[in-house]
């Protein structure tokens, strides 16, 4: 919000009694948000009546002037309009929110995610997917993380710490904020404590029976990957007294997984960032097992490169990357990153070995990675089969109508 832009508080939204501005698409550009897709980009929009305030209602109008949705309106944001409702007589008042924040955590409980509070972890919002575009909730126990990529949902703040307040023993609520969103929506927020205590600074987490330290506070993200978890276990059923490479290792879940449940005999795990190989070092430990996981600083590529050099072979290589596409113009970089990064593990991949290959880069679809990888067998002249093609667990679950935020692509392939 500009300096000049007077304040208008939620309360002051909500009981504006002009009539709710209207939003009114360019022809020809309705046929995505009739279809459900919650992002009115600045360029599809024709004309503005009324002046909606940052945070504002309004109503999204075909050129033909038919209702298609309610949104918040952000003049900050090239997503200058995003979509919650359409049901023409919807009121995106405290009910509304507190109703959508209900249904997500009612999935939670139902498959089973919210047992075993006090260690456990899942993601109770995720944003478009639960119809809360903007709003990411992770919980480590009994804190929760709280993550905004929408100005206007920053602003129900207050609500959302109410709700959680409310509806778990919640004993910290602490904000996480999202590289980049400052510049994409306007966003003037830090990490903070929103409520209650501050997280610890070694929190332990059980997930699949094996244990991790890990900080809410300082981790990537919110703190760890929640999102792989069912993927982890899986690959570990290929790699039964296999000799694993694992490269972008974080914590050492999927090395802890390999060893626990898969019978791995060992594990060569990097990482580029040394407290990252620490906290991974100690997760060994702690599950007595660091004798058969060996976790070292490296940047991938270079260390594919110098095991190729070498001549070294592995039975199985694990590649989980961070996001290599942030906006659409990089996505054909982000592609040739993935098929060089892929190349250089066929290189040191034995016959018949097995590839587990992820992207979490969601403007990246799955057939585009795919096609990537059939390149990379074009290439090396080693044919691949496709053994399983994972995505997300159920609490990071896909809404159809959004197809960006089925971000998560996880390949386990055997490469002869």
């Amino acid at each position: 919000m500009s300096d000049s832009e007077p304040s208008v508080s939620e309360d002051q939204v909500a009981t504006d009694t002009r009539p709710t501005p209207r939003v009114i698409l360019k022809p020809r550009r309705a046929l995505p948000f009739f279809g459900r897709h919650p992002w009115v980009f600045a360029g599809a929009i024709s004309r503005i009546e009324g002046n909606p305030n940052t945070g504002q209602e309004v109503i999204l109008l075909s050129d033909k002037g038919e209702f298609i949705a309610h949104g918040l309106f952000n003049p900050n944001s090239n997503i200058r309009v995003r979509l919650y409702s359409w049901d023409e007589s919807a009121v995106l008042d405290d009910a509304f929110w507190t109703n959508r924040l209900q249904q997500a955590v009612a999935l939670r409980e139902q498959v089973g995610l919210l047992e075993n509070f006090e260690t456990s972890g899942c993601r109770v919002v995720f944003s478009e997917a639960d119809q809360l575009s903007g709003l990411t909730i992770d919980r480590y126990g009994a804190w929760f993380l709280v993550q905004f990529s929408s100005l206007a949902l920053s602003q129900k703040q207050d609500l959302i710490i109410r709700f959680l307040k409310e509806r778990f023993p919640a004993r910290g609520i602490w904000l996480r904020t999202e590289k980049g969103m400052r510049e994409a929506e306007g966003l003037e927020i830090s990490d903070q404590l929103l409520d209650g205590e501050e997280p610890p600074a070694h929190f332990f987490l059980e997930e699949n029976g094996i244990r991790y330290g890990m900080s809410m506070v300082t981790g990537q993200k919110t703190g760890f990957y929640l999102d792989q978890r069912e993927n982890r276990l899986a690959a570990a059923r290929y790699l039964k007294n296999h000799r694993t490479l694992e490269l972008h290792c974080y914590t050492g879940a999927f090395a802890l997984n390999a060893v626990i449940h898969g019978q791995a005999q060992s594990v060569l795990s990097y990482d580029s960032s040394q407290s990252a190989i620490d906290q991974a070092t100690a997760n060994a430990e702690l599950n007595g097992i660091g004798s058969r996981i060996r976790f070292q600083t490296g940047k991938a590529y270079a260390v594919l490169e110098q095991f190729k050099a070498e001549g070294e072979q592995f039975d199985s290589i694990i590649l989980d990357p961070p996001k290599m596409a942030r906006h659409r113009s990089g996505v054909k970089q982000a592609l040739k990153g993935y098929f060089s990064l892929n190349r250089l593990a066929f290189d040191v991949l034995k016959p018949g070995g097995i590839l587990i290959t992820c992207s979490c880069s969601g403007l990246i679809s799955q057939v585009e990675f795919q096609q990537m990888l059939a390149s990379v067998s074009q290439h090396t002249g080693r044919h691949m089969q496709v053994l399983e093609q994972r995505s997300q667990p159920a609490d990071h679950p896909v809404s159809p109508s959004c197809p960006e935020n089925q971000y998560l692509k996880c390949f386990i392939c055997r490469v002869l």
